[in-house]
């Protein structure tokens, strides 16, 4: 049995072939562009062949009879006894003139050619696309009912199976298989289509909620999902059975599914929360068209619309098919497949696997490069307070990611010491430089802003760690409001200072990445950090003031709700000797996160936990952190005391284990 298969190297035709080779004594002839000549080695390899059974016929789709030689096609002539065409666009989101080219112009190509050569049986591969957005069950038999045709891939993959119904002079069969996914047994799949679209936002539902808290869905119309294995094994069987042509298969789940159905099953596979509520996607047709145009005439509109489709990586008209009509008869095919063992398989039994698979291979964020040396190599870093804690920890880090690294401190002798260090992490040829400044004050923030600016043309990155914290409660600092200026001076003013002497620089250049370093008692609201919290809250509201206005011209920033961290700060109160908290380098890796994700903020759960609990139910929240209050007693440092221990009742210590990170 002899064998010509356009579309080879694609996702189904590969596997076809190597179906078709598994044949005692069968030879496929294959298409394939002089441009992918490379790709034959694999594709042997692959089949486990040699040339002489898997035999490239080179050409074009899109040319006259595949763009195939003459003399080739003179010596394939009465030889080829079954023709599938695979070769085909099935991209929703590529162009109009592509999808004509290839879906439309290519199958009449292959038409010429299967005459040319006097193929003995042509097996044209379609799509349930051709059905168009058919408003019931489409049969088998059905074909001129199609209808809503507009969109570029219903119309192209319509009208190349008209092609084939009136313009094929030899036997035909034609076969529509639904939306196909990965392999059900491996998982296997080559790219992201179909379903996979919604896998980016089940993942991140996944990371920010717990697995048994519930969610909304979206609701929609019915989607019809078949693995490639299954897809192959009938196309490879229905083929070779088929005694007449004129014949359409329906290569489709008997079952199907809602949107909905579809979404709850990969969340279980995926171990994200379950949908329990879903919104039907039907009520946005109540929407007038007049109103959603106008909508997407505005600019805010259109930008927050695309920068969410592009981070969900979702092609543009995919909610366009959301409320899909159509459902699919298969009587035909289940018929021609009774006996024969295939079947199509139940997608909760195998939608593990596609996960699984996609997870470990096709994840987009899989192919950015999220290293720190990626995106901070070369690259100019400032760390204020860099000779010790949190930022000696982050200026290593960044030193051994080959970043040009800037520490400013107060201490001379310190920041020397610093640098060494860091050196004897990073290597003697690290490129570290420190600058003894206060910044708290003017004239020290001015000079590190002119040494920045002159001896390194400005930052790429400026990480404000330098901070004080001042733990004392309201009622013992009446008489200390100095307290809330110094914290405010530094804490505030000072990375104003700062950050507003770089960001001409950052803006000029397009280019430019702030990181705040904020306290986890912003979002609790910790009793006897009034100062510290108070500094760290109005920062964060700049911040956020500084972000908007920033969004468009390449500057971004990250706040770190940052939770309590053992460095030389928090020393004075002992009672934090015996409580678990963050490493310095813990802390460091969440400004490593910082500079390669830029995500908006970073924050515990805990920390986000408090958030919400102050927002829908201020008075509990209150009445938490005030228990909490009273049960740590001020530090000695804060009472002007020496030489305390310091102790912690054993429900205090129980506490402090359970809300770790927590400032108390």
């Amino acid at each position: 049995m002899q064998y010509f298969v356009t579309g080879a190297t694609g996702f189904i035709g590969k596997r076809l072939v190597k179906r078709l080779l598994a044949r005692r004594g069968s030879v496929v002839h294959f298409l394939l562009r002089e441009e992918s000549a490379a790709k034959l080695p694999d594709l042997l390899a692959y089949w486990g062949v040699s040339k002489a059974r898997a035999i490239p016929v080179y050409g074009d789709l899109t040319s006259r009879k595949l763009g195939v030689a003459a003399d080739v096609v003179k010596g394939l002539k009465g030889q080829i006894d079954y023709l599938y065409h695979l070769a085909a666009v099935y991209d929703l989101g590529a162009d109009e003139e592509s999808q004509v080219a290839v879906n439309i112009e290519g199958t009449r190509s292959m038409v010429e050619f299967a005459q040319a050569v006097e193929a003995r049986h042509v097996h044209h591969v379609s799509s349930i696309a051709a059905a168009g957005l058919y408003e019931g069950v489409f049969r088998e038999d059905m074909f001129d009912e199609a209808e809503n045709l507009d969109h570029p891939y219903f119309m192209t993959k319509h009208e190349s199976e008209k092609i084939v119904r009136q313009e094929c002079k030899r036997p035909w069969t034609v076969y529509r298989p639904a939306l196909v996914v990965g392999d059900s047994t491996t998982g296997e799949m080559d790219k992201v289509d179909g379903p996979y679209y919604f896998f980016k936002l089940i993942q991140r539902m996944r990371q920010i909620l717990p697995p048994w808290m519930p969610s909304v869905g979206l609701e929609g119309g019915r989607i019809n999902i078949v693995p490639v294995d299954f897809v192959v094994n009938a196309l490879d069987h229905l083929s070779h059975k088929v005694t007449k042509g004129q014949g359409c298969y329906h290569l489709v789940d008997p079952q199907g599914y809602r949107v909905g159905d579809v979404l709850d099953i990969f969340s279980k596979a995926a171990h994200a929360p379950k949908m329990n509520l879903f919104i039907n996607a039907a009520l946005l047709g109540f929407i007038p068209r007049s109103v959603k145009k106008g909508l997407m005439a505005l600019a805010p509109v259109r930008r927050i619309r695309n920068a969410v489709m592009k981070d969900l990586g979702l092609p543009d008209d995919m909610f366009t098919f959301i409320n899909y009509p159509t459902r699919f008869d298969c009587r035909e095919t289940e018929a021609a497949l009774k006996g024969s063992g295939i079947a199509c398989p139940d997608l909760n039994d195998y939608a593990w696997r596609l996960w699984d698979y996609w997870e470990r291979h096709l994840d987009p964020d899989l192919f950015i490069d999220r290293s720190l040396k990626g995106a901070t190599g070369g690259k100019v870093v400032l760390v204020t307070g860099g000779s010790s804690g949190i930022g000696l920890a982050a200026a290593i880090k960044f030193a051994e990611a080959g970043a040009v690294t800037l520490i400013c401190a107060r201490d001379s002798e310190k920041l020397n010491a610093a640098v060494a260090e860091i050196k004897s992490h990073a290597g003697k040829g690290a490129q570290v430089h420190a600058f003894a400044c206060d910044i708290a004050e003017e004239e020290g923030a001015a000079s590190l802003i002119r040494w920045c600016t002159e001896e390194f043309g400005g930052v790429d990155f400026l990480i404000n760690n330098a901070g004080r914290s001042i733990r004392r409660a309201i009622e013992s600092s009446y008489d200390r409001f100095h307290d809330f200026e110094r914290t405010m001076q530094l804490n505030y003013f000072g990375c104003l200072r700062v950050t507003m002497g770089l960001l001409p620089g950052m803006a000029a250049k397009k280019s430019g990445h702030v990181v705040n370093i904020s306290s986890i008692g912003v979002l609790t609201n910790a009793p006897r950090f009034s100062a510290y919290v108070a500094s760290k809250a109005a920062l964060d509201a700049w911040t956020r003031c500084a972000s908007s206005e920033f969004a468009d011209t390449g500057v971004t920033f990250t706040t770190i709700n940052m939770p309590l961290v053992r460095t030389p700060m928090i020393a004075p109160t002992k009672i934090y000797n015996n409580v678990p908290t963050l490493s310095p380098e813990e802390a460091a890796e969440m400004i490593a996160q910082a500079c390669t994700a830029k995500p908006v903020r970073i924050a515990t759960r805990l920390g986000m936990t408090g958030q919400l609990l102050h927002a829908v139910a201020p008075r509990i929240a209150q009445i938490v952190m005030n228990t909490t209050f009273r049960m740590f007693p001020d530090s000695d440092a804060a009472k002007g005391e020496k030489g305390g221990k310091g102790g912690l009742s054993p429900e205090a210590v129980a506490l402090q284990q359970m809300m770790r990170g927590i400032h108390f």
